[in-house]
């Protein structure tokens, strides 16, 4: 790569939010039996009429406002035409001429510093269906995804590596998700991404052929897709050949890009009005009250928890990657007088056990109760963990987990002090060395006295013991 750069431009298609599809009352639902949810409008029926689905816009135009974008007032659908083995009407309902907004960006942040990725529009269209192909049946479909809303994210060819491409999805998915526009659940099909991409010498100004590389549905083949297709282009260049402007897709075993077809170009489609549409207008009344019902995004959230709870930008980052974990976080806090124990044992232990898809198991009363404990002196930061992950697994109460497992801190002075002239009769050796000027010893003693009382002594209180029996002794 020495001498090239990389250029590429991202189209990722996300599924929004709705119970019902673009055009008719069939459901969303992921993992029905095959062509369950499917209506006559769906298997492009002669005589079925469409109507679009208002909770669709209004989850595109969320999506442009949390993507900066200029919101046209007037759009409009258009058919794309072409040979779709899953689309019974062999076009695709879509907006080409007049998308629904344009001129957006969303910052993002790599090794390389903070970096502004332009957008260049967002339209609504609809999905096709799915093929399913096997040696005893050949070729299935199944139509319940058919028709199901989406919106296109077009972006400016601004990205010049694989980790700001990563970067700008994983940013995406959070800022989509916290809007409410989808679930983003990428192992669902909810957002999938084409990788459009082309090299060029250091210094030019002027865009290489570009492939395009299909339907990645993981941040991992976004990465891969751009690594290996960036090194074939270059060593097909230094070689002296040409690249062919092409469709690829991405093989899951070789991390290697294979050849599907020629590259269409926009005159392939023979995109034209769709007649069944009027235009989409949009008042202003309606983008008013829609701009009103969005929630803080991530990067606002992330900046209140830094300035309200003193934590890291970091942790601050994590804790605003998925809409339920701030508002468990949220929740948490109002309920607790040290909400930075909270963020700490959910960052350390939560994080390690929760599943991309799954709900957290534990409420945040729990959560607040347990870091009061360990806030307020009554256990150590390895019991709180240990609480913490016994709620994740069976529930309870902390109060009770403390006691029943015996984790609560010793903090009796008397009793400390009894057990302190059985700690020092047993460390005589590390004893001797400490009054001999060793002051090192007083850290082998007070670990010995940690394990004798199993960890349980309140850690400043038995210090503060210990230095004075030393004293006396």
């Amino acid at each position: 790569m020495t001498g090239y750069e990389t250029v590429v431009g991202l189209e990722i298609h996300v599924e929004l939010k709705t119970a019902q599809k673009l055009f008719c009352s069939c459901s969303t639902a992921f993992g029905a039996k095959p062509n369950t949810h499917i209506c006559p409008l769906c298997l492009g029926l002669p005589g079925a009429f469409p109507k679009l689905n208002r909770n669709a816009v209004e989850c595109a135009v969320k999506a442009a406002f949390a993507l900066n974008c200029e919101i046209n007032t007037i759009s409009a659908f258009d058919r794309k035409n072409y040979m779709y083995p899953d689309l019974p009407k062999s076009y695709q309902v879509t907006q080409f001429y007049l998308p629904l907004c344009q001129n957006g960006y969303l910052d993002i942040e790599t090794e390389g510093g903070k970096k502004r990725i332009g957008i260049t529009r967002i339209h609504i269209e609809e999905d096709a269906g799915k093929l399913f192909h096997s040696d005893e049946h050949g070729t299935l479909i199944d139509y319940n995804r058919c028709g199901i809303p989406l919106i296109e994210i077009v972006t400016e060819p601004d990205f010049r590596s694989s980790a700001e491409a990563v970067a700008f999805l994983e940013k995406l998915r959070s800022v989509l998700c916290f809007a409410g526009v989808s679930d983003c659940r990428m192992n669902e099909g909810q957002l999938r991404c084409d990788v459009n991409l082309s090299v060029r010498k250091i210094g030019s100004t002027s865009f290489g052929t570009r492939t395009e590389t299909k339907n990645l549905n993981s941040f991992y083949s976004v990465k891969r897709a751009i690594e290996y297709e960036a090194e074939r282009q270059t060593t097909l260049l230094e070689k002296g050949e040409k690249i062919k402007q092409e469709t690829l897709r991405l093989d899951q075993n070789t991390w290697q890009t294979i050849p599907m077809r020629l590259k269409e170009s926009t005159s392939d489609y023979r995109y034209f009005p769709d007649c069944d549409f009027a235009p989409l207008v949009l008042e202003a009344d309606t983008l008013n009250t829609i701009r009103s019902t969005m929630p803080a995004l991530p990067d606002e959230r992330k900046e209140h928890y830094i300035s309200e709870y003193s934590l890291t930008e970091y942790d601050a980052k994590l804790l605003t990657s998925r809409p339920d974990v701030a508002d468990f976080f949220e929740e948490t806090a109002r309920l607790t007088a040290y909400p930075k124990v909270a963020a700490n044992l959910f960052l350390t232990e939560g994080f390690r056990m929760l599943d991309a898809y799954t709900d957290i198991p534990i409420t945040p009363i729990q959560l607040a109760k347990t870091a009061e404990l360990y806030g307020g002196g009554k256990i150590n930061s390895t019991s709180a963990k240990r609480i913490f992950c016994e709620l994740w697994d069976t529930g309870g109460d902390p109060e009770v987990l403390m006691e029943s497992l015996g984790l609560a801190l010793l903090n009796d002075e008397e009793l400390l002090k009894k057990q302190v002239k059985e700690i020092l009769a047993e460390c005589q050796t590390a004893v001797d060395d400490y009054k001999n000027g060793k002051t090192r010893a007083f850290g082998a003693i007070m670990g010995e006295a940690m394990r004798i009382t199993g960890g349980r002594a309140e850690p400043k209180l038995l210090k503060k013991l210990l230095a004075e029996a030393l004293n006396e002794v």
